[in-house]
């Protein structure tokens, strides 16, 4: 558990340091696991899946990131989308 927690850390480390900081979100995702959504100070985001909600949120401390408790608000309106996003968006709304 331990090495896994310090691996999820290592790639927020690195995702944050791409993107000139990072936040955090851990949302629970059932059997398997958790979802830490990251964001990026630059608006990029991403995202790693834990394989449960306490190393999802175990790896978001020991990255030192801010952690949300919710995906809304402020830290939601940091992300940035483009062109990809919109088209896959809309793809999903018509059946593409």
């Amino acid at each position: 558990m331990a090495d896994k927690v310090a691996q999820l850390a290592k790639q927020i480390n690195h995702f944050a340091k791409s993107h000139g900081g990072a936040e955090a979100q851990v949302a629970y995702i059932g059997e398997r696991g958790a979802r830490i959504v990251l964001v990026g100070e630059d608006g990029g985001w991403g995202d790693l899946v834990a394989p449960s909600y306490e190393i999802a949120g175990q790896a978001v401390e020991k990255a030192g990131v801010t952690r949300h408790e919710s995906f809304d608000g402020e830290f939601a309106a940091k992300v940035e989308t483009g062109p990809y996003e919109w088209k896959r968006m809309a793809g999903i709304q018509i059946g593409g």
